[in-house]
């Protein structure tokens, strides 16, 4: 399964790599084209995959909340800057560190899909009292809030191909550049593109709210089958890396 995701980023990676080295001397361009090839990396890939389906079937539903992409982007940032200002500072320590983390960090994205796809499917109602609730909920859920965890989270998601573009590719511009310290942020924006692409294209084109203004039954049949495949893709990326 990972060859699989693999596989679609080498269909992209060629014509990227060459955007990335023709705009190495403008470093916030590259940073950009850097982030678009790292949205393709197999562990990125589904998770845009994931969220993708999440906010493509809200803003279906009802109108599309740029305020929640606003804020699922934060959370890429977030993570993002954070890591670029540790590895600044710290140093290849913590990114020999990071080898050993993040891996099993990533394995997480898995069975948290299984979650939301569970939650959309109505099985799952998050009505316990649990401290653990609250934490489901916060990413689950709708809002600000939720959203910005959501993004928080997907970008933990490191793979082999996603350590060499952040750390091989994207930190020595960092290390070279007196304005580096934007560049994590810009190369989160280039995570983001096809989640941003897809909400645009649903809000371009007048689809936001369409179903559930047409048809409320029509509306939760979409979201059960975005709770089907969002399921799918949570097994499927299970196996893809608790198999590694």
């Amino acid at each position: 399964m990972y060859e699989f995701f693999t596989s679609i980023t080498r269909l992209f990676y060629e014509p990227l790599t060459n955007a990335v080295y023709n705009t190495e001397n403008v470093p916030i361009i590259s940073a950009f084209f850097i982030g678009l090839l790292g949205s393709l990396a197999p562990c990125q890939l589904t998770g845009n995959i994931g969220a993708i389906t999440i906010y493509g079937n809200r803003s279906i539903q009802k109108e599309v909340s740029w305020a929640e992409i606003l804020f699922f982007l934060l959370g890429k940032i977030a993570v993002f800057s954070c890591l670029g200002i540790i590895v600044w500072i710290l140093g290849q320590e913590f990114e020999k560190t990071m080898v050993g983390v993040l891996p099993w960090i990533r394995k997480l994205i898995g069975p948290l899909f299984i979650v939301i796809g569970l939650v959309m499917l109505g099985y799952l109602k998050l009505k316990w009292n649990f401290t653990s609730d609250r934490w489901l909920k916060r990413v689950t859920g709708r809002g600000k809030r939720q959203s910005f965890f959501l993004g928080f989270l997907f970008s933990l998601g490191f793979c082999p191909t996603m350590f060499l573009l952040f750390f091989g590719l994207l930190m020595p511009l960092v290390l070279s550049n007196p304005y580096g310290s934007i560049l994590p942020s810009i190369f989160a924006i280039g995570t983001s593109v096809p989640v941003i692409i897809v909400v645009f294209l649903i809000w371009y084109f007048g689809l936001s709210g369409s179903i559930l203004k047409k048809s409320r039954k029509f509306g939760l049949f979409i979201q059960r089958l975005s709770g089907v495949f969002i399921l799918i893709l949570g097994i499927l990326d299970t196996i893809t890396y608790w198999t590694l």
